[in-house]
C-alpha cells in the first residue's frame, strides 16, 4: 500500500439510506402500501414487532437530515424511492404529492451542496402489484420502466447518478427462496423466476432510461469474495456454487448475457430454460456499477444447506458485527479488483459500507463512542485506496448508513448509522464515526496516512 493516501478531487463521499427504513408515513398524502407493511404486520416475522410506520420520520425531517449531511461534508446522499408513494397502485395514476416529496428531497440536497444518487428500487414493492405476482410475473419487467420513466423525467434534470435495483441477489434469497424477508416466500421454483424478470426490469429500466435520460446508470449488488474451507474437492466445489449463486448470478447476465453454469445445478429441476432474447434486455450497455460489500464468506460442502449446499464456516479469533458478519476488509479491495478483471474496468461506486456494532440506546452527554465502526471505516477506506492504486476505476463511496433505522426483519435491534437515532424522540446525534468520516472527507483522506484512530 502506498504511504501516501489521497484520494481524486472528484472524489464523491456520501452516505446511503434506504425509502422503507428511514421515511416513516408509509400511507402519508396517498400513498399505497408496499409488501413490507403487509410483512411487518405478519405475526412472527419481524422482532419485537417492530415496523417502518414512523421508523425515522425522515418523510417529516428530510431537511434538518440534509443539514446534518452538510454539517458533516457529505457531498454525496445515496436514497431510495418508494414506488408505492408515487404510484399507489404500482402502475398507471401517479400520486403527485408523493412525487412531490423526492422533488424537494433532491432540491433540499443540492441547495445544499450534496449531489442526490437515487435508487428506483430497494425492496419494497407495491403491495398491489404483488397481488399480481408481483417478481414472479414477467410483466413486471414493463411496469417498471414505467415507473422509473415516471422518475427520470421529473428529477433526471437534477440527479445525476441513477440506480435501477438495489442487491436483486437479497430480493430473491430473501423474499421467494428463503421466506426471510417480505414477501416471505419459500419456493425454490419461484426464486430463479423472481431473479430473472428482477434482471429484465433493470434492462428495460436502462432502456427507457436511454430515450428519455442524460446522465447516468447503473446497477448495485452486493458481493462477497468466497473461501474454501480446505482444499478438499467437495468443499473447493461448493465455493464454486456460492460464488455463482451469490456474486455472478446478476452480474453476469448484465455483462456477459448468460447466467453461470453452476446455477442450473443448485436449482435442478427448477432452472428454467430461459428465452435467448431476454438476455438481449438484460444485457443492456450501462454506465457503472455500484457494490455494496459488508464481508467474506468461508465455507464447506454441507448437505443441509439448501439449495447450494455450502455451509457457512465460522473462523476463530475473527471479529464480527452484531449481525454475526466477519469483519474483513481486504475483502473489499479484493472484491472490487474482481469486477474489474471478471467484466472490464467499468466504473464503480461503493455503494454500501458499514456495520452493526453495539451503541448505547440513547446518546449521553452529547457523544456516542463508537471504537468498532471507527475502526471499521478506518480500515475499510484504506482498502479501497489499494484497489484504486491497482488500477479500479472507483468513483465514490456511500457509507451505510447515514443513520440507525429499521434493520429489516432484525427491526430496530442493530444500529448501523452513522448518526445515532434516539427512535422515541427522533433526536439525532453524530457518533465519533461520523466525525471520524468527515475528517476523512475534509482531507480527501488524508488523514488515513495516520495511525488507526481510537475513542473513548
Amino acid at each position: 500500500m502506498s504511504s501516501n493516501i489521497l484520494f481524486p478531487e472528484d472524489f464523491i463521499w456520501g452516505s446511503a439510506t434506504s425509502a422503507y427504513q428511514i421515511e416513516g408515513s408509509p400511507l402519508a398524502d396517498g400513498a399505497g402500501a408496499s409488501i413490507w407493511q403487509r410483512f411487518t404486520r405478519t405475526k412472527g416475522m419481524m422482532v419485537n414487532g417492530d415496523t417502518g410506520d414512523v421508523a425515522c420520520d425522515h418523510y417529516n425531517r428530510y431537511a434538518t437530515d440534509v443539514a446534518l449531511m452538510k454539517q458533516l461534508g457529505m457531498q454525496g446522499y445515496r436514497f431510495s424511492i418508494n414506488w408505492a408513494r408515487v404510484m399507489p397502485s404500482g402502475r398507471g395514476a401517479i400520486n403527485e404529492k408523493g412525487l412531490g416529496f423526492y422533488d424537494r428531497l433532491v432540491d433540499c440536497l443540492l441547495e445544499n451542496g450534496i449531489a442526490p444518487n437515487a435508487t428506483l428500487y430497494h425492496w419494497d414493492l407495491p403491495a398491489a402489484l404483488d397481488d399480481q405476482g408481483g417478481w414472479l410475473n414477467r410483466d413486471i419487467a414493463d411496469w417498471f420502466a414505467d415507473y422509473a420513466e415516471v422518475m427520470f423525467r421529473k428529477l433526471d434534470d437534477r440527479v445525476k447518478l441513477w440506480a435501477t435495483l438495489n442487491e436483486p441477489w437479497v430480493v430473491t434469497d430473501g423474499g421467494y427462496l428463503h421466506g426471510a424477508l417480505a414477501p416471505g416466500h419459500r419456493n425454490l421454483f419461484e426464486a430463479p423466476i423472481a431473479s430473472h424478470n428482477l434482471l429484465r426490469a433493470h434492462g428495460a429500466a436502462v432502456q427507457r432510461y436511454r430515450s428519455v435520460g442524460q446522465h447516468e446508470i447503473g446497477i448495485v449488488v452486493n458481493l462477497e469474495p468466497k473461501y474454501a474451507a480446505s482444499q478438499k474437492p467437495e468443499d473447493l466445489a461448493a465455493v464454486a456454487r456460492t460464488e455463482a449463486y451469490f456474486n455472478r448470478q446478476y452480474l453476469d447476465p448484465v455483462f456477459l448475457g448468460k447466467y453461470p453454469d453452476e446455477m442450473a445445478e443448485i436449482f435442478g429441476e427448477a432452472w428454467p430454460i430461459w428465452p435467448a432474447e431476454d438476455f438481449d434486455l438484460i444485457r443492456q450497455p450501462i454506465d457503472f456499477v455500484g457494490i455494496n460489500y459488508y464481508t467474506r464468506g468461508v465455507f464447506e460442502h454441507s448437505e443441509s444447506a439448501w439449495p447450494v449446499k455450502a455451509g457457512y464456516v465460522k473462523q476463530v479469533g475473527a471479529t464480527y458485527s452484531e449481525t454475526g458478519w466477519e469483519v474483513f476488509p481486504e475483502g473489499l479491495s479484493e472484491i472490487l479488483l474482481w469486477v474489474k478483471n471478471r467484466y472490464g474496468n467499468i466504473p464503480q461506486y461503493v455503494t454500501e459500507n458499514g456495520s452493526a456494532f453495539y451503541d448505547a440506546p440513547r446518546a449521553e452527554n452529547g457523544k456516542v463512542i463508537d471504537p468498532l465502526r471507527v475502526n471499521y471505516l478506518y480500515k475499510h477506506l484504506r482498502e479501497m485506496h489499494v484497489a484504486m492504486e491497482k488500477g479500479v476505476n472507483l468513483k465514490g463511496y456511500f457509507a451505510w448508513s447515514f443513520m440507525d433505522n429499521l434493520e429489516w426483519s432484525l427491526g430496530f435491534s442493530k444500529r448501523f448509522g452513522l448518526v445515532h437515532v434516539n427512535f422515541e424522540t427522533q433526536e439525532r446525534t453524530p457518533k465519533e464515526s461520523a466525525w471520524f468520516y468527515s475528517k476523512v472527507i475534509a482531507s480527501k483522506g488524508e488523514v488515513l496516512n495516520q495511525a488507526m484512530p481510537f475513542y473513548g
